[in-house]
């Protein structure tokens, strides 16, 4: 039985083998977890749709899979036992087949005798052989032994995989061993002699060309080339992304936000009592934020190309730091819950990220980013919008200084708060309306403001 990668969600088109749970050969039941699988939103663990043995893996780890393509090979209980029936019946199909044919050839022939000159009757058609050139894969009618991805780069290179070196678990053939393959080949040429130098092309254009697959730069003796885990290709492929497409303009405001820390202080203990839990102040900016959304629409929008798609729900993703790699969970539906709500939310999220937990439906869905930096002792940052949301905000770290106040000088608690948006959606003044709503709010906030 073939094991393919399920669809996930609308979104996600592809996955990165992160790790398999299981060996060929080895014993799984239905709903084990089989292999680690790496998207552009979550990493998770598939598990095993069938109980039965993992007889050979098909994408080897490090690759990328367009969702629905073969993984694996599993032999299922009870469908060796099925073939065998099922083969059983055809032969034994076959055979009463010919029978009727061959008492049919009789009917319509005339009896010959021991010294006629007439040849033995064959009931079976001469075997039938194939036409056309070998396979560029040495005839192997079975390409399940090799992931979509190499078989497509094999295919655009003209690679036999035959010749290819597996280093995949069992001899498998990855995507790595194809492009070092391809690296080892040196300049390829269509027309043999006439591109060889002296034949109107110059030493240094025969020079092999740096694969497109593989990065030219070569580490120097004082350095070293750490391969990209599939969540930090994952990051880099949407940072690029959104730094391509995205065309992005930033702004800052300072925000006294004295009134949040005393309220906190005031209230944390009795939360924890209360709650079980720590409660920050994430979840007092979050209120502000998911109210200053609904006062500020075009803030929880996205660019749809002919035209700006405003969203109904405000879905509030956190970017969260693990040991993984940055994953940003989302705080559904964020405009409906009171400060203790999207405390134990948040809580929730960022605890599960941590341990590697999160389901897809924790990942999709976000409309708006809102990143704490200061948590990490940054005092201002310029983020990147998480494509395709209109804008992300950052939280930086509180610092005590002193600001004039009225007519004099006072110690206050002082947070900036950073912004970065898509100027195609929105200018400057609309931008500034949104950040400076959420000021008002943080700064309003005082001994009465509720948590519940």
């Amino acid at each position: 039985m073939i094991i393919e990668l399920p669809q996930v969600g609308e979104s996600v088109t592809e996955g990165v083998i992160g790790r398999w749970l299981k060996s060929p050969g080895e014993r799984v039941e239905r709903f084990d977890p089989l292999v680690e699988v790496v998207t552009d939103k979550v990493n998770m663990e598939m598990p095993s749709p069938v109980s039965g043995t993992l007889t050979s893996i098909i994408a080897a780890e490090g690759e990328t899979v367009p969702m629905g393509a073969p993984i694996a090979e599993m032999e299922v209980e009870g469908e060796a036992e099925a073939s065998a029936d099922q083969a059983r019946s055809d032969g034994a199909s076959v055979q009463a087949a010919r029978a009727d044919r061959i008492g049919t050839l009789l009917k319509d022939v005339a009896p010959v005798g021991p010294t006629g000159s007439g040849g033995p009757i064959s009931a079976d058609p001469a075997p039938e052989t194939a036409s056309g050139p070998p396979s560029r894969r040495g005839g192997r009618a079975d390409r399940r032994r090799y992931s979509p991805a190499v078989l497509r780069l094999a295919d655009e290179r003209d690679i036999d995989l035959d010749q290819v070196r597996g280093t995949g678990l069992g001899g498998r053939v990855t995507l790595k061993d194809v492009r070092q393959f391809i690296a080892q080949m040196g300049p390829q040429s269509d027309e043999g002699a006439d591109d060889a130098p002296g034949a109107g092309t110059s030493a240094v254009e025969t020079r092999a060309a740096p694969s497109p697959m593989t990065d030219d730069a070569t580490p120097g003796a004082d350095e070293e080339r750490a391969p990209l885990s599939p969540v930090r290709r994952m990051i880099a492929e949407n940072m690029a992304r959104s730094a391509t497409d995205i065309p992005q303009a930033w702004t800052l405001v300072e925000v006294d936000v004295s009134g949040l820390v005393a309220r906190r202080a005031a209230v944390r203990d009795e939360f924890q009592r209360r709650e079980g839990i720590n409660i920050t102040y994430l979840p007092f900016v979050m209120k502000a934020v998911a109210e200053s959304l609904k006062e500020n629409p075009l803030l929880n929008s996205s660019w749809g190309g002919d035209s700006i798609i405003y969203k109904r729900l405000i879905n509030i993703g956190i970017a969260a730091a693990t040991p993984n790699g940055l994953v940003v969970p989302v705080v559904h539906d964020a405009d409906t819950l009171s400060v203790a709500g999207l405390a134990r939310r948040i809580d929730d999220l960022t605890t599960r990220a941590r341990a590697g937990r999160l389901t897809l439906d924790d990942v999709q869905g976000g409309t708006f980013t809102l990143n704490n930096t200061g948590a990490l002792g940054s005092v201002l940052s310029q983020p990147l919008v998480n494509h395709p949301q209109a804008a992300i905000l950052t939280t930086e770290a509180i610092v005590k200084r002193p600001v004039v106040v009225g007519d004099g000088i006072a110690i206050r608690s002082m947070m900036n708060l950073c912004m970065s948006f898509d100027h195609r959606i929105m200018d400057g003044a609309e931008a500034s309306a949104f950040i400076n709503a959420v000021k008002r709010r943080l700064e309003g906030i005082g001994a009465d403001t509720g948590v519940y």
